[in-house]
């Protein structure tokens, strides 16, 4: 008979270990994953600012960047204006 671990068990289970007390697998991706940001001498969030600035000089429409990468409206305006400088509105104050 295979024991199921209880919800209070799971709920307190240290993060490093799941439910039953094992450790987490290891996924070689990973490892294929960091060496590539390793090797280009880029970081995660560069390569997430380089795919947004791309997006917006495809599309000038705000709303599909908000939708797309789940961005502030006011991120994704700064996101557009630096991708259109031409079309940047001019700041009231």
């Amino acid at each position: 008979m295979v024991q199921t671990p209880t919800a209070e068990a799971m709920a307190f289970a240290p993060a490093d270990h799941d439910a039953l007390g094992a450790p987490p697998l290891f996924h070689p991706s990973d490892c294929a994953l960091r060496r590539a940001f390793d090797q280009t001498m880029i970081t995660p969030c560069q390569m997430w600012r380089d795919r947004v600035l791309d997006e917006a000089r495809h599309t000038a429409d705000l709303v599909h960047l908000v939708h797309l990468f789940g961005v502030h409206p006011g991120t994704a305006v700064r996101f557009v204006h630096a991708a259109h400088p031409d079309k940047a509105l001019p700041s009231i104050r």
